[in-house]
């Protein structure tokens, strides 16, 4: 007798339903009328795929930003400040979202100070813009007004020492298991291999999580010998120690992403950490068996990045990758270097981009010149910055578009099968672990923005139910 069997699933690939049975936590059988299981659950001939990872989130930002006023639809300083103004909390009040990059006049701490006097910070859309008032720079020990890239991560840091409630978290992680998702890559700015252990032990238990960590632990991690995959005890295998995350450059929004050509304004962006100490932290790595997730958008920070994988023989990733030069791009494969991808960053940068970066974007977010190249894509969201939803990443890579408007670089978008690929990391058959979604429409058929809010009917991991709508 079967642990569970999921009753007649339709598996991609294959003619008519299968039930699909599962024990110890793995798949053990697929096919026609298997025989009984303790549980059964009847699928109906709903659509069953692999469950979905997100490559790339910040889980404490993406579940305290749930909780923030809303500054995404902000087109200006007034705009975002009539916002402010209309907002009524007591004391620090944290906004989320603004985009300034082509706005006529910059943020500034008087514009924000007469909005409201109160302590009041605005993190930008890229979380690389921190817009703080004179009241909030005083809470936070930094200065008023506009702060960009190390400035803008310690402020974030000051606000997140306000602990946040473990609530929000499971609310956080319900919401992600109800998209499909069965496990993320966490490169918070925090030790989140504390953290998780915590929220696992607290019954938060609902992904897999690979947890990663910046420069500032490396050490720590060395001496431990927290060598990238290895299961930290006591988790029950659902959290693995990940990758050291370094941001080389900045974004295109705060314009600080590190470009080869300059921005219309003058400037090339900056680069954060030099190809030197970049190299030496990558060896460090490298030596303790511990995988790089380098953060790079601007197409000379990424050739820079790469140089550097080409150099230490590290192995791992570049987070975003946003504007390669075409030399560039046949590199991540011959390196074996990941592509890690947010495929919603083209569609919400598109217009900036465009005036930004014009006359190169035709070489940005470019999905398919990687996976034409030989390169292994892997799809994320970079929440908040974009919602913890692979449907809505698997979407934007394969329409390049949303809503009416015409579908920006479609020479650069994916298939499903493609983008469904690069959104999981296990298959549905015998031996592979039981982690699952279940699927109340059909990915494959889906018209316009259809597949961006595809239903998901049931989610596994491990042959765990995370998330139940059948």
């Amino acid at each position: 007798m079967h642990d569970l069997i999921l009753r007649d699933a339709r598996v991609r690939g294959h003619d008519g339903p299968l039930d699909v049975a599962i024990d110890d936590g793995r798949i053990s059988a697929l096919g026609a009328g298997l025989g009984r299981g303790r549980e059964e659950l009847a699928l109906g001939g709903r659509r069953i795929v692999p469950g979905l990872w997100d490559a790339h989130v910040h889980f404490g930002q993406w579940a305290r930003t749930r909780g923030r006023l809303d500054v995404s639809g902000a087109g200006s300083v007034d705009e975002a400040c009539a916002i402010v103004r209309e907002a009524t909390p007591d004391g620090m009040l944290v906004g989320f979202g603004f985009r300034w990059a082509t706005w006529a006049v910059p943020p500034s701490a008087a514009a924000l100070d007469a909005a409201r006097p109160a302590p009041t910070v605005l993190l930008s859309g890229d979380l690389h813009t921190a817009w703080v008032n004179t009241a909030a720079a005083v809470a936070l020990g930094c200065r008023p007004g506009l702060l960009r890239e190390d400035e803008a991560f310690a402020a974030e840091v000051a606000l997140d020492a306000v602990p946040l409630p473990q609530v929000a978290v499971a609310e956080a992680v319900r919401a992600a298991s109800a998209r499909g998702v069965v496990g993320v890559v966490d490169l918070e700015f925090a030790d989140t291999v504390d953290q998780w252990v915590a929220r696992i032990d607290s019954g938060i238990d609902g992904l897999r999580v690979d947890a990663g960590f910046y420069s500032d632990l490396l050490e720590a991690r060395v001496a431990a010998g927290a060598r990238s995959g290895l299961v930290v005890p006591g988790t029950r295998g659902l959290l693995r120690h990940g990758p050291l995350k370094v941001i080389a450059d900045g974004s295109l929004n705060t314009r600080t992403a590190h470009c080869c050509d300059p921005y219309p304004d003058g400037g090339v962006g900056m680069q954060n950490v030099d190809a030197a100490a970049l190299g030496e932290l990558m060896l460090r790595a490298t030596g303790a068996g511990i995988a790089c997730a380098i953060h790079a958008i601007g197409d000379a920070a990424n050739a820079i990045a790469l140089d550097a994988f080409e150099a230490t023989r590290a192995r791992g990733s570049i987070e975003h990758a946003q504007l390669l030069a075409d030399a560039d791009v046949a590199r991540f494969a011959r390196l074996g270097v990941v592509a890690s991808v947010q495929p919603e960053h083209a569609l919400d940068d598109r217009d900036v981009a465009d005036e930004l970066w014009a006359g190169r974007t035709h070489r940005a977010f470019p999905l398919r010149a990687l996976l034409d190249a030989g390169a292994t894509v892997a799809l994320g969201s970079d929440a908040p910055v974009a919602p913890l939803d692979p449907w809505i990443a698997i979407a934007a890579a394969v329409r390049r578009t949303r809503g009416e408007r015409p579908a920006w670089h479609a020479e650069h978008a994916l298939t499903i099968d493609e983008a469904l690929a690069a959104s999981t990391r296990t298959a549905l058959t015998p031996g592979a672990p039981a982690d699952t979604a279940v699927l109340d429409g059909d990915p494959w058929t889906a018209a316009g923005d259809a597949l961006r809010t595809l239903p998901v009917a049931l989610t596994l991991v491990g042959g765990r139910v995370t998330h139940a709508a059948l």
